[in-house]
């Protein structure tokens, strides 16, 4: 399974920004290597980590082609003031019972 993380800074909205993030989203979901996203918010609510889980490279790869990633990717630094992507492979995912992650799916 592959994990990529977005994590940035936000700076200013506006109309485009949240009809791209609305289609890459949306684009991501479509995808047969789809296995789902989070989201988690700093305390002070300006910084975020986004985070798509996929079980191959090749799902992965389609979203990062998508016309309108291309677009966002462009225009990133008139919405963020700063960003960081980390991809990585879940190797395991575990913990207590009742407690299942996205990442445990197979």
């Amino acid at each position: 399974m592959i994990a990529v993380q977005f994590i940035f800074t936000q700076a200013t909205y506006d109309d485009e920004f949240y009809e791209l993030d609305n289609s890459i989203a949306e684009f991501a979901k479509s995808l047969p290597g789809h296995v789902g996203a989070e989201k988690w918010l700093s305390e002070d609510g300006t910084s975020q980590n986004s985070i798509y889980y996929f079980t191959d490279r090749d799902a992965l790869a389609e979203l990062a082609g998508f016309s309108d990633h291309l677009t966002a990717k462009s225009k990133v630094d008139n919405w963020y003031s700063s960003y960081q992507v980390v991809v990585t492979e879940v190797l395991a995912s575990y913990g207590s019972q009742g407690s299942t992650h996205l990442s445990a799916a197979k």
